[in-house]
């Protein structure tokens, strides 16, 4: 039976990492749509094809983010998603992270396995050297995740995001490559961005 290469870039026990494509749009937006209850008042990801196509557009053809899917290994099925925004070059080799479970995912642990697949990503085939997350103070799941996966607290910003029809404080938490606790994800295809 010839071998079947993976689609993800980085795999764990229980999920892979992939970027997104557009044919991605009617699972990720029913996603969202099931998860409304879940992701208000802090998220608002797109739940229509064309605010989907806008959204998945910036990720894949804008060199200063990266989105990545979290998708289960045993069916392929979409869990949630984490983004790299704001990515920087140069002296600064840094980017933002945001992220989002979907509902039938939330509470397994898959987020986590798969923001640790990310950040390793990140900090190898990408190159980067630090990744920071802006959470709001009262999205407890949120902090939950960021301190899990070895980020620190590092400030607190007021009225730093718009967010639903007003300005919002968030706390700020931060990894660097030289604080990452040695982990090993399997990698199945490593795609370095190009540095410029």
């Amino acid at each position: 039976m010839p071998h079947i290469a993976s689609r993800h870039l980085a795999e764990g026990p229980r999920v892979g990492i992939r970027h997104f494509t557009y044919a991605d749009g009617d699972e990720f937006t029913a996603r969202v749509r099931e998860s409304k209850d879940l992701h208000r008042p802090w998220l608002f990801p797109p739940a229509g094809t064309e605010a989907y196509r806008a959204y998945a557009g910036r990720l894949i053809e804008d060199p200063t983010k990266a989105g990545f899917l979290v998708c289960t290994l045993d069916d392929g099925a979409v869990a949630g998603f984490i983004n790299i925004n704001n990515i920087v070059e140069g002296g600064f080799q840094c980017g933002a992270l945001g992220y989002g479970a979907f509902a039938h995912a939330a509470g397994r642990g898959l987020m986590r396995e798969g923001l640790d697949l990310v950040v390793g990503h990140a900090f190898g085939p990408m190159r980067l050297h630090r990744l920071e997350i802006n959470v709001q103070p009262g999205n407890a799941a949120s902090i939950a995740l960021a301190r899990s996966c070895g980020f620190r607290l590092e400030g607190f910003s007021p009225k730093m995001i718009y967010i639903d029809g007003d300005w919002r404080d968030h706390e700020r938490w931060a990894l660097t490559a030289e604080m990452r606790s040695p982990r090993s994800p399997r990698s199945t295809r490593s795609a370095a961005r190009p540095s410029g």
